[in-house]
This record gives C-alpha cells, sequence and structure tokens, in this order.
C-alpha cells in the first residue's frame, strides 16, 4: 500500500479508495486491451505467414534475433519441436509482438537483426497501413507498458488515462477497424474514466 499512500499524502482511508479506483481502472482497460492483443497477433502473424509461410517463426529469411528465439524457447520445448501456428500465436507474448516491429537485436551475440529488411518492409508494414515503423513501435510499448502495470497489479491512476485509451482505439483501427467498432460499443471503460475518484467502487 506504501505507493498508494504516498499519493495520498498519508491518508490511508484516500489511499484504499485510490487503491480500488487503479483495480476498478485496471479491469475496465482490460477488455479493450485484450481485443488489441490479439487483434495484433492475428494480424501481424497472417501478415508474416505470407511472406515466409505458416511457419514463419522458423524460416531464417525472417532473420529473428538472440531475443525472439528465447522467447520462443519455452513453446518448442512443449510437445513437438516446431509448434502449429495456431499454438504459437497464442503462447507468445505481447512483448514478443512488439519488439517484431522494432530493429532488432543481435543474433546469438554477433550480427545484428535487421528487422527492418526482413520483417517490416517485406510483411509487417501491411499490417499497419500508412503508418511508419517507429510510430507503430512507439504506440505498442505504450499501451505494453499500461498492460503490463495493469497485470502487475501497479498504479496507473497518475497516467493520461483518456489518451491511452485514445491511443488503444487509434491501434485497433490501424489493425482491425471492425474490431475498434465492437470495443467501443462494448466497453464499459469510457464510464469509468469519467467517474470522479471519491465515487463509489464497486467489483
Amino acid at each position: 500500500m506504501q505507493t498508494y499512500l504516498d499519493a495520498s499524502g498519508g491518508d490511508h482511508g484516500a489511499a484504499l479508495q485510490l487503491y480500488a479506483r487503479n483495480a476498478q481502472l485496471g479491469a475496465a482497460f482490460h477488455g479493450p486491451l485484450q481485443a488489441l492483443e490479439v487483434a495484433l497477433r492475428n494480424a501481424m502473424h497472417g501478415r508474416l505467414e505470407e511472406r515466409y509461410g505458416s511457419q514463419w517463426y522458423t524460416h531464417p529469411a525472417a532473420g529473428l534475433d538472440s531475443h525472439a528465439h528465447d522467447s520462443m524457447a519455452g513453446v518448442l520445448r512443449h510437445g513437438a519441436d516446431v509448434p502449429t501456428a495456431d499454438r504459437f500465436v497464442a503462447s507468445m507474448s505481447l512483448g514478443f509482438w512488439v519488439r517484431l516491429v522494432g530493429r532488432g537485436g543481435r543474433v546469438n551475440g554477433g550480427r545484428k537483426a535487421d528487422y527492418d529488411r526482413t520483417l517490416w518492409r517485406p510483411a509487417l508494414r501491411r499490417a499497419f497501413p500508412g503508418h511508419p515503423r517507429r510510430e507503430v513501435q512507439r504506440r505498442l510499448n505504450s499501451l505494453r507498458q499500461l498492460r503490463n502495470r495493469i497485470a502487475h497489479h501497479e498504479l496507473i491512476v497518475g497516467r493520461d488515462l483518456n489518451r491511452d485509451h485514445d491511443d488503444l482505439l487509434e491501434a485497433l483501427g490501424w489493425i482491425a477497424s471492425d474490431v475498434r467498432a465492437w470495443v467501443e460499443r462494448h466497453s464499459n471503460l469510457p464510464d469509468a474514466l469519467r467517474a470522479p475518484l471519491s465515487a463509489p467502487i464497486r467489483f
């Protein structure tokens, strides 16, 4: 509770209210963030599959870096040596997918991967039509950080959550406009964002 006490000037009652409000907002963000993650991984997988085949993650020309291979190691160790595409896509973390729109790291501690050449230009740019890689990376990484803070029960009140909400919807629109429309129709996040800090909290 110390983080919440510090944010509330040591007022225990206010800290509890802030804790509950933070949990309420995290819960409201969960559904839209889940929709983004599923839409993102499906879109990226689809474009990479077109370029390198359904098991693109094993194709040498994809040029995945050591961090990607380390992330995949746990999936590769379970069951068959090469997982089916469906199992692979469902098993990889949001961080894995976001890193694929980055520049790429080292390969076995040696040469530098070139994701712009092997992933973005031949495939992934079509998942985000009209948007440059760096813009996509910045937006997705910010949303990944928000998701991780929520998942680890950390304080998100204090962020510009209205901006986060707008960014999330815009990113969804880049990937799948129908999913964005579905989220806008069903999400209770706008109501949660409008509620004052002092409003009664119900779970």
